[in-house]
């Protein structure tokens, strides 16, 4: 490692925080963590690649926040508190203002969210970067894809397809990703795709009411395809409920918003099921957060997902690979 990599690493050091459960933290071969007695530890890790993953041209910043968002997601659709991680950097310049406006993005979510880099390592080479979460909860309360019941209700928070919407814009030379447009619901649209929001708080509220549970990275119907796939259930969804954004509608139209709400992915709010005796309580957690949650479908016997759509269009997000 060259000493401009030392450098930046330096750099990034100096934004982590001391905190009691990291006996040990960056600096050594490796870290070591004190978990709370009597808790289980939630781990979970993700590579971006620029390209594939966000477009080159992405601001630092929002590189830096996505990097850690999509990790915090999967700990929130699990219920977990996150608690440490680690990034790894693939870099191809020694870029320190790069790297600044990265942290400055990276620091800014994991502060919100109370999770502390604990280590990682830098390499030279194409951009791409790793983050590896950890989280704790208690034995037992973990929400999982496997626990859906025939009968529950089929929820999903905020609204789908926004990020989808974005994409074909960037795809089309309609929608500069590098900076705020000036139309508001244009950049709403863009921020959906550059910064999205890991539905934490909604995760922890959801323990001991939902049964099942998956973010919403590669598509609606993917990834509910995946709880029903492990819950060995099938699911029935109402087009017409799905929540789509005054954003979405107004860029490409109420059927395509719905078509993005189905197919589209990147939008990272969280899909659960919980039985209809869970309503009031849901309507609850709903209005605590001052976050949407919009009840979209039924847990059926059977396989496979019924939408009401003849679209044969594409099941799963696959990131730039539709380009």
């Amino acid at each position: 490692m060259s000493l401009a990599e030392f450098s930046l690493i330096d750099r990034i050091r100096t934004r982590t925080r001391a905190r009691a459960d990291v006996v040990l933290g960056i600096g050594d071969d490796a870290a070591l963590l004190q978990p709370r007695a009597g808790e289980q530890l939630v781990v979970t890790a993700d590579t971006l690649n620029s390209g594939v993953h966000f477009p080159a041209e992405t601001a630092a910043y929002d590189i830096g926040w996505k990097t850690l968002a999509v990790n915090l997601s999967d700990l929130a659709s699990m219920g977990a508190r996150p608690d440490w991680c680690t990034l790894a950097l693939s870099l191809p310049d020694a870029d320190a203002d790069w790297i600044d406006a990265f942290a400055d993005g990276f620091f800014a979510l994991a502060d919100e969210h109370g999770i502390v880099l604990i280590g990682g390592d830098t390499t030279r080479g194409p951009l791409s970067l790793s983050v590896t979460a950890m989280g704790q909860l208690v034995p037992g309360t973990a929400l999982r894809r496997d626990a859906a019941r025939v009968g529950d209700d089929i929820w999903v928070s905020g609204t789908l397809g926004d990020a989808a919407i974005a994409l074909r814009a960037w795809q089309g030379g309609t929608l500069d990703v590098r900076e705020a447009a000036d139309d508001a619901q244009v950049d709403y649209l863009r921020l959906r795709l550059v910064r999205p929001t890991p539905r934490v708080a909604l995760g922890r509220a959801l323990l001991g009411v939902a049964h099942a549970a998956v973010d919403v990275s590669d598509g609606l119907l993917a990834d509910l395809g995946h709880i029903c796939d492990r819950s060995g259930v099938g699911a029935r969804i109402d087009p017409e409920r799905l929540p789509v954004s005054a954003a979405a509608r107004a860029r490409v139209g109420a059927a395509q918003a719905r078509d993005a709400a189905l197919r589209g992915g990147d939008d990272y709010e969280l899909c659960f099921t919980a039985a209809p005796a869970q309503r009031p309580g849901i309507d609850a957690v709903s209005a605590r957060l001052s976050l949407p949650l919009t009840r979209i479908g039924t847990i059926t016997t059977g396989t496979g997902i019924a939408h009401g759509s003849d679209d044969d269009g594409p099941r799963g997000y696959e990131h730039f690979t539709e380009l």
